[in-house]
């Protein structure tokens, strides 16, 4: 099933049973699968048109009213196009809005560059109050909109929007928001992933095993607020680690991970991730190559790490 379609079944979840949930769109309702929940809910559901940092404005004053606004749209245009709006009406404003960007960084495909937002994490990590999230597969999406729900503040979460498949068990999975799930415990290198890469840290660790190094893999769904206690421990157990994302190098999931450890830890971090460039047409596996966010870029950094960390005199 589409992730979007999940995310509309999951919304009109939470409206049958909290009348207070009201949903924006900006003429992106059917791309974003929501179309389902304006039908189920035709008057608690609006669309702003080509409007987002109206939006984002409407979204507040609904919140101020004791509304629960959840904006959706694609990811930049849910985060950079309406940045302003975001920092001083919800989050300086205190209002509880909830933000849906889908098709993160390259997952935008044949939207092509304009659409891809290597940057939203960056954009929304530096503003006080912001908690980011991205699920890596339908179980942690469903649970991550009702935790969300629960949570009294505003909350951004990066999603894919297309056909994904299960990660995680929904009988057996219990999920934190605020807690990074260790998929699989090592002792030679750590590799923390999010989202796309969630995957492809899995396989890179498989494939690490065939070679005699014991890889760590964390899903680290939340960007901010970090589970500092958790990649903190895991990185000081094996002595260095690989951040995997898809997202600029700068200012995402790497650029957290490197502030939390420069306090308390001297472990080299290598990174996978969008060099500090912009993105382009393509198929997903296309661009999973051309930006080298893949399992053998993940297996050679994370050799990288563990070269590294002989050299630093680091054993684990």
């Amino acid at each position: 099933m589409w992730m979007r379609d999940i995310m509309a079944q999951t919304l009109i979840e939470l409206m049958e049973s909290d009348p207070d949930i009201v949903v924006l769109d900006a003429d992106l309702a059917a791309s974003n699968g929501t179309m389902a929940v304006h039908k189920r809910f035709p008057e608690r559901t609006f669309d702003v048109g080509i409007a987002e940092q109206n939006m984002v404005c409407l979204a507040a004053g609904l919140a101020s009213y004791g509304f629960k606004p959840y904006i959706s749209s694609f990811t930049p245009f849910a985060t950079r196009r309406v940045c302003d709006q975001i920092a001083i009406s919800v989050l300086y404003a205190g209002m509880n809005v909830k933000i849906i960007g889908t098709d993160p960084g390259i997952t935008a495909e044949l939207n092509g560059g304009t659409h891809m937002s290597m940057e939203d994490v960056g954009v929304l990590r530096s503003i006080p109050g912001a908690v980011l999230f991205e699920p890596a597969d339908p179980t942690q999406l469903r649970m991550g909109l009702k935790a969300m729900n629960e949570y009294p503040g505003c909350v951004y979460m990066r999603t894919y929007r297309k056909e994904w498949s299960q990660l995680y068990d929904p009988e057996s999975y219990h999920f934190d928001l605020f807690r990074a799930d260790v998929l699989r415990t090592g002792k030679d290198v750590t590799i923390l992933s999010s989202g796309l890469m969630v995957r492809e840290a899995l396989e890179a660790a498989d494939r690490l095993a065939a070679e005699g190094v014991d890889a760590e893999v964390i899903n680290v769904h939340t960007v901010k607020p970090l589970d500092t206690e958790t990649v903190l421990a895991s990185l000081g157990k094996t002595g260095c680690g690989v951040v995997a994302e898809n997202h600029n190098v700068i200012g995402g999931l790497r650029s957290a991970v490197l502030e939390a450890a420069a306090d308390q830890l001297s472990v080299p971090i290598t990174a996978v991730g969008v060099a500090d460039t912009f993105g382009e047409v393509g198929t997903l596996p296309y661009l999973k190559q051309r930006y080298h966010l893949d399992a053998e870029t993940i297996l050679q950094q994370a050799k990288r790490a563990v070269t590294l960390k002989k050299s630093w005199g680091r054993v684990s």
